[in-house]
């Protein structure tokens, strides 16, 4: 749509067939290039990438687990000592 408009601007200004070029070629080099590049990027990291095996996905797994566990005990142990000095501070509101 954005094309068409500038495009269609160009046109009643009466700029001539060479700034609809110029345009063209911006957009092209701003918005087609960079997705084609994207895109083939990505089949390049799709083709790369394998399914971990059953020690990698173990590791992981694992690891995983104890972040879950530390980040637990840190939520449980922060609420444990909010809870006392709220109710210090608030004086049992």
């Amino acid at each position: 749509m954005l094309i068409f408009v500038i495009a269609h601007r160009d046109r009643e200004h009466k700029a001539g067939h060479l700034a609809n070029f110029v345009i063209m070629s911006d957009v092209n080099a701003h918005i087609i290039q960079p997705l084609k590049k994207f895109a083939k990027d990505s089949s390049h990291l799709v083709k790369k990438c394998t399914k971990p095996d059953r020690k990698e996905f173990a590791r992981i797994a694992y690891a995983t687990s104890v972040g879950f566990l530390i980040m637990g005990f840190i939520g449980f142990f922060v609420k444990l000592i909010h809870i006392p000095i709220n109710n210090i501070l608030l004086g049992g509101i």
